[in-house]
């Protein structure tokens, strides 16, 4: 059994974090999000063919985490944020069952605290106690 909506999205999340788990396609995503960049421009930094570059770009564009623009001789890459938003959707859920858990823990943890505290002042005041009693009896103030 799926949850509703599983299906529809299970496509482009796969491909999306399939495209997603390897370092150089994230680097050329990082690349584009500060503007669009022809293939030489997105193969600089990286010590590997032009050739092993568009295959990177292959796979992110059948993602769809990337399009190419037409511009005269050019065909620059641009990122497309759809498919990001999308797996940051279903992140999200998660996100915040984590931090609802860490909620509760962090409510536990300073009931425990209090809890502690209020033990560890009525130990110190103890011996005032037993002083205070036995003073009290000596003057006979409490027989």
């Amino acid at each position: 059994m799926q949850p509703s909506g599983y299906q529809s999205s299970q496509f482009s999340l796969d491909s999306t974090f399939a495209a997603l788990a390897d370092p150089t396609r994230r680097a050329i995503l990082a690349r584009l999000a500060s503007g669009e960049a022809s293939v030489n421009e997105l193969a600089e930094p990286f010590a590997m063919s032009q050739p092993a570059i568009s295959k990177h770009l292959k796979v992110l564009e059948r993602a769809g985490l990337i399009s190419r623009g037409s511009d005269a001789q050019r065909r620059p890459r641009r990122l497309e944020a759809r498919p990001l938003a999308e797996a940051n959707q279903w992140l999200e859920a998660y996100r915040q069952f984590w931090e609802a858990n860490f909620q509760r823990l962090d409510d536990l943890l300073s009931a425990m605290q209090g809890e502690m505290k209020s033990r560890s002042r009525g130990a110190k005041h103890q011996p005032r106690r037993k002083h205070f009693l036995k003073s009290r009896t000596q003057r006979g103030d409490i027989q």
